[in-house]
């Protein structure tokens, strides 16, 4: 179930937009994620405050099917991607072939250790990984080891809320390994990174579209895979319509801060050890 989980999540964050406005003819889950932050070609921005620059070497842990890795890539950064499946990374090198990356190394690992020296990357991206972790504190301890001084983070977790409203209508299935072993409060996700030596510099909530899709998606009893149940694409046209009026992103952002599917933190590594260490 991992697997697919780990797909579909790759699918709200497929190919990068850029409207101006959004338009119902746009695909309603690319339009809202970029109205969320991610995917921001014309500042390089893989997410709102986390630049991807041809210098950096690119971390990205629990890579799936590679999204943000190729977006990486097409900026000539080194991108480096991790994941159990070895099926996904073989998958995601064969679709870097002839990419503008610097350096591609990809890594089948369950990250402990990670196969990599101290201060190697100047960026790390794990998205929703840590929920399905033995040991969150761990992990991101040696997230921070591989990290250079001054590397910049983007972590996220699925956010408590939903969550806390999925436990009331997912199988039990999605609450035990490999899946969600964890739920994170949101003082709780802070604190695990900055027991490790991170400084957060930015917080975001979003994925209320998504998360309304989960509890759809349960009440239909179908696969993860298409055709989709009608009521599944009914929501869908919907979130479109919605983001194609005048105050439909303001009313987006209103929803995703009351219901978020996702809550993200980017944080620096210092650029230098605190006094007395």
């Amino acid at each position: 179930m991992l697997g697919l989980l780990k797909r579909i999540g790759r699918r709200v964050l497929g190919t990068p937009v850029q409207p101006e406005r959004p338009q119902v003819a746009d695909d309603p889950t690319l339009t809202d994620a970029h109205l969320s932050g991610w995917f921001h070609r014309e500042s390089q921005e893989l997410f709102e405050g986390f630049p991807i620059a041809a210098e950096d070497s690119v971390l990205d842990i629990g890579c799936g099917d590679g999204t943000f890795v190729r977006f990486c890539a097409e900026f000539g950064a080194e991108v480096i991607f991790a994941d159990i499946d070895g099926e996904k990374i073989a998958g995601v090198e064969r679709s870097l072939q002839g990419s503008r990356a610097r350096g591609v190394v990809p890594l089948v690992t369950d990250a402990n250790p990670l196969p990599l020296p101290d201060a190697r990357v100047s960026k790390v991206v794990a998205m929703e990984v840590l929920e399905h972790v033995e040991d969150p504190a761990q992990f991101v301890r040696e997230l921070v080891r591989v990290g250079k001084p001054g590397a910049q983070y983007l972590i996220t977790v699925p956010d408590a809320l939903a969550e806390n409203v999925q436990k009331n209508l997912a199988p039990a299935s999605y609450f035990e390994r490999p899946n969600h072993i964890r739920v994170f409060q949101r003082d709780e996700f802070e604190k695990l990174l900055t027991d490790a030596g991170l400084i957060v510099e930015k917080r975001a909530y979003y994925g209320f579209y998504w998360s309304i899709w989960w509890f759809f998606f349960w009440a239909c009893k179908q696969e993860l895979s298409p055709p989709w149940h009608p009521l599944l694409e009914t929501w869908q046209r919907t979130w479109g319509i919605l983001l194609s009026t005048p105050d439909g992103p303001r009313i987006k952002k209103a929803l995703d801060e009351a219901m978020p599917k996702s809550q993200a933190i980017i944080a620096r590594k210092p650029s230098s050890p605190p006094t007395g260490q």
